[in-house]
């Protein structure tokens, strides 16, 4: 049996406008360190050795592709395009999901969380397997963050998601567990310039733009 019938899928998220991020730059294309927001979310995933599905917009799919293979990224029409689909952080969880119907579950992972570890990635997906409730929700220290685990059970639910309202009407209805897992990354998103500036400001490494190889992940 393949890996993505026996491991939960991660659905990444890469198709927001980001509006609060204030930049020349689009949010998940602006420079940390050696690598874009978007790629080193990416890398993470990959050296989680999960399943992943990257969902996206035409101004970003080269970026994404530079990490990740054209099979597993799903493109979008751009916010405010003149199709009538109801675009949105739902809409592209559904796309997601659905591209990976027969996954036996799906991690919900921002594009903009640069700092989560790989086996924090793992240990959701264990979370996921074990399954307690039909959500598990990453945290750490008592907060909630992401990724967010889904077990196979909520699709339909999950395939029908529309518009910007996301996971949190499924959070309100349906039994969750928490899943501490000591990474602060689960609570570092990069929703303004000012929050990529304080990333930057308290992790000397990303102040200096020096490539890499992609696929190398920096796990500090």
């Amino acid at each position: 049996m393949s890996p993505a019938r026996t491991l939960p899928t991660v659905v990444v998220l890469a198709a927001g406008a980001g509006r609060r991020f204030a930049g020349t730059t689009p949010k998940l294309a602006s420079p940390l360190g050696r690598a874009s927001v978007l790629a080193h979310t990416l890398e993470a995933v990959l050296g989680s050795g999960l399943p992943l599905v990257v969902v996206t917009v035409a101004p970003l799919v080269g970026l994404v592709r530079e990490v990740v293979a054209s099979r597993d990224i799903v493109l979008l029409p751009p916010v405010g395009s003149a199709s009538r689909e109801p675009l949105g952080a739902g809409y592209s969880i559904a796309a997601g999901v659905t591209a990976r119907a027969q996954a036996c579950g799906w991690l919900v992972l921002p594009g903009d969380m640069p700092r989560v570890r790989p086996q924090t990635l793992q240990l959701m997906a264990r979370a996921v397997g074990q399954g307690a409730a039909p959500i598990a929700c990453a945290q750490h220290l008592g907060r909630a963050g992401h990724p967010v685990g889904l077990a196979a059970e909520m699709y339909n639910e999950l395939s029908r998601l529309s518009g910007d309202q996301g996971l949190r009407r499924l959070l309100a209805r349906y039994p969750s567990f928490p899943v501490e897992t000591g990474d602060p990354g689960v609570l570092i998103d990069i929703d303004t310039r000012e929050d990529l500036e304080r990333l930057i400001a308290a992790e000397p490494a990303f102040s200096v733009r020096q490539p890499v190889p992609l696929g190398q992940v920096d796990q500090a």
